[in-house]
C-alpha cells in the first residue's frame, strides 16, 4: 500500500473505532502514535548509536541501546511538542474560565426566578409560557454554553409548568430542546473559541459575526411559537389568572430588575468588553467567572459544595477538550504527512464544484457527523480537514465557522441521535414519550435550515458587525 492509501485507511479505521464506542481522544492519540511510528520509521536514525557499537560492547549495552532506539522515533517528539502547543494556546485559556462561569451560574438558582418573571411579563402574548421558556433557555444557554445542563434544568423547571398549563407535550418539549442548544452559537460561545483555536480565525470577529445569526435564529423560533399559538390555540392555551396571576407594574419591574437584568448585564459586560476591545477573551472570561460567583453570592446560593462541584466539572470538561486537541493535532499531522490531505484535496477539486456547492457538501457532511459525534469532536477532528480547502474555493473561514456553528444546532435536534431530546426524556414525566419530543423538535430543525438559507442568501448577516467594528 502507498502512504496516501494508508492515510485513508487510518481515517476509515478511526471512524470505525468511534462507532464501536472507544474514547475518541485516546483513540486519536493511539492511532496517531501507531501510524506515526510507521510514517516516521527510520532505522538508520533510530538505531544510529546501536549500529556504532564495536564488537567488544557488552550484551547489556547492546540491549539497552537497541531499546533506546525503539523509542527514538520522531512521533514521540511530535506528540510532546503538540501537547505543549495545545497547553500553551492562549485562545484555549478562555475555555475553563467560561466553563466555570457557566457551572457557577447554573448552580446560582437564577433560572427559576428568571422563568417565573418572564412568564409574568409575557402573559398577554400568545404562547406566553413558551416565549418565556425560550427566552430563559436562550439567556441561560448563552451564559453556560452547556446544552445538557440547560435542557435538563429547564426540563425540570419549565416543562411541568407548561404541561400543567395544558400545552401540547410535543410543542413544549420542542421549545426546551431547541432553546437549550442556542449557547453553541450565541456568544460568548465555547464552541467558537474551540473553532478559533483550530482555524486561527480571530475569536473577536467570530463573536461579532455570530451575534446577528444567533438573534435571527431566536427570532425565527419566537415567530414559530407565537404563530402556532395563534393558529392552533389548543397547543398553547392562554394562562388563567390562577396559573399566572396579574401583578402590579411596580412589582413586575422589581422582579425583572432582580432576576433578568443581573444575568443579562453579566453576559453583556463580558461580550461587550470583548467586542469593543476593552479586554481579551481570556480577561473577559475572568470577569465573567468572577461575576458568576458574585451572582451566586448575591442570590445566597454559593456554598462550598457547589463551588467544589463547579471546579471539578470545569476541570473535567477542560481536560476533555485539551486531550481532544492533542489527539487531533497528532492524528492530523500524521495524516497529512502520509499524504491524506492531498488525496482529499485532489478528490474535492476534481469534482469541479462551485463554492456554493462545496459549502453545501461540507455542511451536509457536518450535519451527518452530528448524529454520532459531539460538537467538540466535529470541530477539533473533522473541520480541520475542510479548512485547507476553503482557500481553493475562496471561502472566508469566518463565514464557514458561523455556518458550522449554526449547523451544529441540528446535531442536538435531529432524530434518531438528537441528544437534547434524550436529555429531556431522562427527566420528563413518564407520559411524555420520546416520539413526542422528536415530533416537537422537527419544526425548530426547519427554522435552523431557514436561518442557514438566509445566511447563504444574505452573507451580510454574518459580516455586518465584524465590518462595523473592525473594518473589512
Amino acid at each position: 500500500m502507498t502512504d496516501p492509501q494508508i492515510a485513508l485507511m487510518m481515517l476509515g479505521l478511526f471512524i470505525f473505532m468511534v462507532f464501536l464506542g472507544f474514547p475518541i481522544a485516546f483513540t486519536l492519540m493511539a492511532m496517531g502514535i501507531g501510524f506515526g511510528y510507521y510514517a516516521y520509521f527510520d532505522p538508520s536514525r533510530m538505531w544510529r548509536s546501536y549500529f556504532r557499537l564495536d564488537e567488544l560492547a557488552s550484551i547489556w549495552d547492546s540491549v539497552s541501546l537497541w531499546i533506546d532506539g525503539l523509542f527514538n522515533n520522531r512521533i514521540f517528539d511530535l506528540f510532546i511538542n503538540q501537547t505543549y502547543t495545545v497547553m500553551s494556546n492562549e485562545v484555549l485559556t478562555a475555555v475553563p474560565l467560561f466553563l466555570f462561569m457557566g457551572y457557577i451560574v447554573e448552580r446560582a438558582n437564577i433560572v427559576d426566578r428568571l422563568f417565573s418573571t418572564l412568564n409574568l411579563a409575557s402573559k398577554r402574548i400568545p404562547g406566553s409560557m413558551g416565549v418565556a421558556a425560550l427566552i430563559t433557555c436562550a439567556l441561560f444557554a448563552t451564559a453556560t454554553g452547556i446544552v445538557g445542563a440547560v435542557v435538563t434544568l429547564m426540563g425540570l423547571l419549565a416543562l411541568p409548568a407548561m404541561l400543567k398549563a395544558r400545552y401540547d407535550p410535543a410543542f413544549a418539549s420542542g421549545i426546551i430542546c431547541a432553546g437549550g442548544t442556542l449557547g453553541i452559537l450565541i456568544p460568548p460561545s465555547i464552541m467558537l473559541i474551540v473553532y478559533a483555536a483550530a482555524s486561527g480565525v480571530s475569536i473577536v470577529k467570530l463573536y461579532a459575526g455570530a451575534l446577528l445569526p444567533g438573534f435571527t435564529l431566536v427570532g425565527l423560533y419566537l415567530v414559530y411559537i407565537v404563530g402556532r399559538s395563534i393558529l392552533q390555540p389548543s397547543a398553547a392555551p392562554r394562562p388563567t389568572d390562577d396559573e399566572v396571576p396579574d401583578v402590579p407594574i411596580g412589582r413586575l419591574l422589581f422582579l425583572i430588575a432582580t432576576s433578568f437584568f443581573p444575568l443579562a448585564f453579566l453576559i453583556l459586560s463580558v461580550l461587550g468588553s470583548i467586542l469593543f476591545g476593552l479586554a481579551t477573551p481570556t480577561e473577559a472570561a475572568s470577569i465573567g467567572a468572577l461575576g458568576g460567583m458574585g451572582l451566586a453570592i448575591a442570590y445566597r446560593a454559593m456554598t462550598w459544595q457547589r463551588l467544589r462541584e463547579s471546579v471539578y466539572l470545569t476541570v473535567r470538561t477542560t481536560a476533555m477538550v485539551c486531550w481532544l486537541f492533542v489527539g487531533s493535532y497528532v492524528f492530523s499531522s500524521v495524516f497529512s504527512y502520509l499524504g491524506g490531505e492531498q488525496v482529499i484535496s485532489e478528490f474535492v477539486t476534481g469534482l469541479d464544484l462551485t463554492p456554493f456547492q462545496f459549502l453545501l457538501l461540507a455542511q451536509l457532511i457536518i450535519f451527518l457527523l452530528g448524529w454520532p459525534l459531539e460538537w467538540s469532536e466535529i470541530i477539533i477532528i473533522f473541520v480541520p480537514i475542510f479548512l485547507p480547502l476553503l482557500a481553493i474555493f475562496d471561502i472566508d473561514p469566518l463565514f464557514f465557522g458561523i455556518l458550522v456553528a449554526l449547523n451544529l444546532q441540528t446535531s442536538f435536534l435531529t432524530p434518531p441521535m438528537a441528544m437534547s431530546a434524550y436529555y429531556l426524556k431522562g427527566i420528563a414525566p413518564p407520559e411524555v414519550k420520546l416520539t413526542q419530543i422528536f415530533t416537537g423538535v422537527m419544526p425548530f430543525l426547519l427554522m435552523v435550515f431557514i436561518c442557514m438559507a438566509l445566511m447563504y442568501a444574505y452573507p451580510q448577516i454574518v459580516y455586518y458587525l465584524p465590518e462595523r467594528f473592525y473594518g473589512h
